[in-house]
């Protein structure tokens, strides 16, 4: 994949300056070897948090995507914030979520990151939680049984009632799906997979159709696969009806 190349025709180039009006959600793609990106320039908008969490890797070229992938999404803040990427006002949850710090609270300005692989993925919002998640599509974990162990009944029914050729694909949008709505609510893993369904069927409108520990959740939660070439799978979770979508491919 390129940046430029097998991205579908809806991902736009980046632009400068550009605003988040109301309504809309941006999300924003990146990949993590591109050429003209150094892991040492992206070093330097890192916190001492983040570079001292980057040297814990043991392997260069994980450590090379930590470093791009926190680039990436201080240099989106900073776009948004009007700030420099380094002056990103960016705290950590002991879960590790990055999180703006609570002077930024009035902003309103939401934000969701997520990376596997090459690829990183970040939504950008106000006033509406939201949460995205993106996966490298492993044949070999879609067939592992996690799904019977994990998602719940009628979604287990669901995917194996698919030739076995996309069994793989439909595990992996199903799995976005959820881990999307659960990084939107902020739930972590308290919530077992299990304890709520979403629609993940290709060819059918991405929906969450119950959760167990909340009856409304279904009219207050919106869901949606993203499309972002052949190889991964992606969703997004929104709070609320009625928003936009707007997708931009970073460059750096």
């Amino acid at each position: 994949m390129t940046i430029t190349g097998t991205f579908p025709a809806e991902w736009q180039p980046q632009m400068r300056g550009r605003s988040l009006t109301e309504g809309e959600i941006h999300v924003w793609a990146a990949l993590l070897e591109q050429p003209a990106l150094s892991a040492s320039q992206m070093l330097r908008v890192l916190s001492s948090h983040e570079r001292a969490r980057a040297a814990r890797f043991h392997f260069p070229r994980d450590r090379h995507r930590y470093i791009i992938a926190h680039g990436f999404l201080r240099a989106i803040l900073g776009q948004y914030l009007s700030i420099d990427p380094v002056d990103a006002p960016l705290r950590y949850l002991p879960s590790g979520k990055p999180v703006l710090a609570p002077e930024c609270s009035d902003d309103q300005l939401q934000f969701n990151l997520s990376h596997s692989h090459e690829l990183a993925l970040c939504a950008v919002g106000r006033g509406r939680r939201l949460g995205i998640d993106v996966e490298y599509i492993r044949a070999e974990v879609a067939e592992g049984g996690i799904a019977e162990r994990f998602f719940a009944s009628r979604e287990v029914a669901a995917l194996r009632a698919l030739p076995r050729s996309r069994q793989a694909e439909a595990f992996f949008a199903c799995w976005t799906l959820k881990e999307a709505y659960l990084k939107a609510r902020g739930a972590g893993l308290r919530i077992p997979l299990n304890q709520f369904e979403v629609v993940a069927v290709p060819g059918q409108s991405a929906a969450l159709l119950l959760d167990e520990t909340d009856p409304q959740a279904a009219s207050r939660w919106s869901l949606h696969t993203l499309d972002i070439g052949e190889g991964y799978a992606a969703a997004l979770a929104v709070e609320g009806q009625g928003w936009r979508l707007r997708r931009w491919l970073w460059t750096g």
